[in-house]
């Protein structure tokens, strides 16, 4: 059941998303799967009459934590610790991972329950824990399929999307024990999980979680979920350790609203989580007797620092993006070689590890820029206009910088630039005459143009520039 992983170094996105196609099973997993999520999404989005402003205010609020990152991040310090927390700082992943291997060493254990997190996945903290020795056990239900069949997430809120419920069953049967059921229901399915996990949940001695959100003015760490596990994890461990993004940060607690009105419409489609889980440092008799917060830096600092693509920190991981991006419906998760998948994934991804690292230097690409992306993100995350911003920072391809290079030079010389607009009417007058009944444009052309129009229309030049046409009406 274990699939092969897509992931090959040095790969470009496209040659990746080209394979992937390949696989009809998928296709039809993710075509069908992203068309429920994002009908839900509508619907319950239409229900709230204030929508935009609810945008507009949480946007607001995420370019105020951006902007005043240092001093929130000092005062969730002091409010979480005076609560009986104790907070590190990581400044990359191999901080972080080194933090969390200490602790659960320090309690002697060797494994520890998790509730699902994006930024333990971007760290790859259960790599990590594995090779100490240590079993980290995912306790969602979809993270927990990907776990058995050794493979990786392909979607933000839904990891195992690419997976069916027969596909499923037959995981269930070879990899989780005593697990005997012939049938594929989802009921049968979530209830052999919840039988496996229970017995884990008991002995657990550590748990790991992230947040979605931390408020700065009173220390609070937020986590919402819909199936249970997370509140598990948050209350029967002796110690947890929650890994916290920097970024995660609201101000005030009175900022919950609005994001918890916006989280689950554009993540589930429900008007509201099942459980939504709000703690403060540490409580004599209810729930651990230890808290660690790990808050990690990663890249997000330098982020930070850039005007246009910053906004990508607004984030909340709701994965409305993705149920709407016509690339990932296609290609789905795993052709973008990266934790964060989709059109966040192709902004966000470069930003924190480099545009220089492997599938990031073509992750910016992986778009048409149609906009569907940035009209759901409930923090206005304006993805296109970053992905641009991306492509022209980012390092390109030695045939384009070419070819830039050269029309650069043409065009700072007025009669070079006419010379060449003469010689491209005149070299493509054949051409114009073959396409006159299509309106002038090529539908496929000689190499090296063929690569255009494998995928689009050619407009050839115009028979006659505005020079000479001004010319000719009005100085003859």
């Amino acid at each position: 059941m274990s699939r092969e992983l897509p992931i090959v170094a040095g790969e470009a996105f496209a040659e990746a998303a080209r394979r992937e196609l390949g696989d009809a099973q998928l296709r039809a997993n993710l075509g069908r799967a992203t068309r429920t999520i994002r009908d839900k999404r509508a619907r319950v989005v239409a229900e709230v009459p204030d929508w935009e402003a609810l945008r507009d205010r949480a946007a607001a609020v995420k370019d105020d934590v951006i902007a005043r990152l240092p001093k929130l991040l000092t005062q969730f310090e002091q409010a979480v610790t005076a609560a009986g927390a104790t907070v590190h700082h990581a400044r990359d992943a191999a901080q972080a991972n080194a933090i969390v291997t200490e602790l659960v060493r320090a309690e002697q254990a060797d494994q520890v329950v998790k509730i699902k997190s994006m930024a333990t996945q971007e760290i790859g903290l259960n790599e990590a824990l594995e090779a100490a020795g240590i079993t980290p056990i995912e306790t969602d239900l979809a993270e927990l399929i990907v776990q058995l069949a050794d493979d990786t997430p392909s979607h933000i809120l839904v990891p195992a999307i690419h997976y069916n419920r027969s596909q499923i069953r037959e995981l269930f049967a070879r990899r989780m024990p005593g697990f005997t059921a012939a049938s594929d229901e989802p009921a049968v399915l979530a209830g052999a999980a919840r039988e496996y996990l229970r017995r884990t949940f008991l002995a657990a001695k550590v748990a790991v979680c992230g947040a979605n959100f931390a408020v700065a003015e009173t220390g609070s760490l937020v986590i919402v979920e819909s199936e249970g596990n997370g509140r598990m994890c948050l209350t029967l461990p002796e110690t947890l350790i929650a890994v916290v993004g920097v970024e995660k940060l609201l101000p005030r607690f009175a900022d919950l609203g609005d994001f918890l009105r916006l989280l689950p419409r554009s993540s589930t489609g429900e008007r509201m989580n099942p459980y939504t889980s709000i703690f403060t440092g540490v409580t004599p008799g209810d729930g651990p007797r230890r808290l660690h917060v790990v808050l990690l830096d990663n890249g997000r600092t330098t982020v930070a620092q850039d005007p246009v693509g910053r906004a990508a920190l607004r984030c909340i991981r709701c994965s409305a993006c993705l149920n709407v991006c016509p690339v990932y419906e296609r290609a789905g998760g795993h052709a973008y070689g990266s934790v964060y998948p989709g059109p966040i994934g192709a902004i966000l991804s470069p930003q924190l590890t480099g545009q220089d690292a492997g599938f990031n230097r073509t992750l910016p690409y992986a778009s048409t820029l149609c906009g569907a992306c940035y009209d759901v993100c409930p923090v206005k995350i304006n993805i296109p206009e970053i992905l641009i911003h991306l492509r022209q920072t980012g390092p390109k391809p030695a045939a384009e910088r070419a070819a830039m290079a050269s029309l650069s030079w043409v065009m700072r010389d007025r009669r070079r630039w006419r010379l060449a607009l003469r010689a491209a009417r005149t070299g493509s007058a054949p051409l114009r005459a073959l396409t006159r009944r299509r309106g002038g444009t090529l539908h496929r052309a000689p190499w090296p143009l063929s690569a255009w129009t494998r995928h689009r229309d050619a407009p050839l030049p115009a028979a006659e520039t505005f020079r000479d046409w001004w010319r000719r009406t009005h100085e003859s």
